[in-house]
Order: C-alpha cells, then structure tokens, then sequence
C-alpha cells in the first residue's frame, strides 16, 4: 500500500514513449492565442490582465536591465501554474513533482543571474560575500558561509517546489483512500473526512498557484541583486 502511494509520481510511459513529454506540451496548446480582431474575447482578455498585473508586480524593482526578463519569467510562471493545475485532476501526472525537472529550471536561470551579476558588476555581486562592518576574524567564516548560501538558492528553488506538491498528493491520495475504507464502516466519519478532503483540494488549488508564484518571485529577487 505505502508504495502504490508513490507510483504517482513514477514518470509514466506509452510503447516506451515517456508521457512527460506529451504533459510538458501540453499546457501550451491550452492557451489562448491573440487574434486579429480588434476587440478580443472574454479569455484572452482576462489572460491578458493577468499577465499584465503579474509582470508589474515582479519587475516594479527592477531597473530597466531587469525589464528584458520579462517575457522569460511571465511564461515560466504560467508554465508552471498550468502544470501544477493540471497535475490535480484524476489520472493525470503532475511533472513539477519531479525534482530533476525543477532543478533543470531553478539551475540555469539562478546561474544566468550570477553570470549577470559577475559580468556587470563583480565587485557589487562579490561585496553581498561579505557584509559591511564585518569583524576581521568574522570574515572567513562570512564569506564561507555566505558563498555556501549562494550555491543553495538553486536546491532550495527546486526543492521548495517539489517538496509542496508531493506532500499536497500524497495528503490528498491518503485522506481519499480513508475515505473510501472508512464509507462502509462508519459513514458519518468517512463523510467528514471527504469534507476534509474537499477543503485540502481547495488548499491544493492555492498552494499549485502559490508556489509557481514564489517561484518566479526567488528569481527575480536574485536578478534585482544582479542587475
């Protein structure tokens, strides 16, 4: 029973064909595509609001050097929303549970962040090594400690995802399967149970949002100390 509980996040395959191509594909051909029409319908319009509010609200910090990021960190961001909405419907595969899919995410755009950083001012990037007004004896320490944090934002960015989404499966899989046991024997406790279950979808819903949110919102954190 306790490995049937994980077989969910198991990478299916088809013929040999891996599914995770087809679930990576497919939130693009969801959305939308801009017409020629002067006046556009109700989807694309509340698409279009969206994404202007989210763009705002990231880069309002930023200098305009920050500003080319846009267009990458908007689709990373609904890229991943879709993902992880998709992922909560039945029989479906969520690939943002998969820690190498988030780590080939969080790896290269940390990285870009860094390189920016170092190529345009390597002595303000470098100086976030070692805090002002350090004590002498302080600093090799400081910068040990500082330069260990530097090489874990991208761990923590694909961990951070990971690790929400699967605990938030695994809750939802295990209160089902009480419910269900739990409907012959006593119904009036496996109907509060799917009343919990109800309620940790919903919390499923904003925690699949949230953190393709906080996600994107990490990378731009560390590009505006970069640019």
């Amino acid at each position: 029973m306790t490995l049937s509980f994980f077989d969910q996040f198991m990478s299916p395959t088809y013929l040999g064909i891996p599914l995770i191509v087809l679930a990576l594909s497919l939130p693009w051909v969801l959305f939308p595509k801009p017409s020629a029409r002067w006046l556009n319908n109700r989807l694309l319009t509340l698409q279009g609001w969206f994404m202007n509010h989210f763009t705002q609200q990231i880069f309002q910090p930023l200098n305009l050097g920050g500003h080319k990021w846009a267009a990458l960190l908007t689709s990373l961001m609904l890229f991943l929303i879709t993902l992880n909405m998709l992922g909560l419907l039945p029989y479906t595969f969520t690939p943002t549970t998969q820690l190498s899919l988030n780590m080939a995410f969080a790896v290269p755009l940390w990285l870009a962040t860094v390189i920016i950083g170092m190529r345009n001012q390597p002595t303000h990037a470098l100086g976030h090594l070692l805090p002002e007004g350090t004590p002498t004896l302080l600093i090799p320490i400081l910068i040990i400690i500082e330069t260990i944090s530097l090489f874990i934002r991208p761990l923590a960015l694909g961990v951070r995802l990971t690790a929400n989404l699967t605990a938030g499966h695994l809750l939802i899989q295990l209160i089902a399967t009480a419910a269900f046991v739990l409907l012959p024997l006593m119904p009036t406790v496996a109907l509060l149970t799917a009343t919990l279950l109800l309620l940790l979808t919903l919390l499923e819903v904003a925690v699949a949002m949230i953190q393709a949110y906080v996600f994107v919102l990490l990378l731009s954190l560390y590009l505006q100390e970069n640019v």
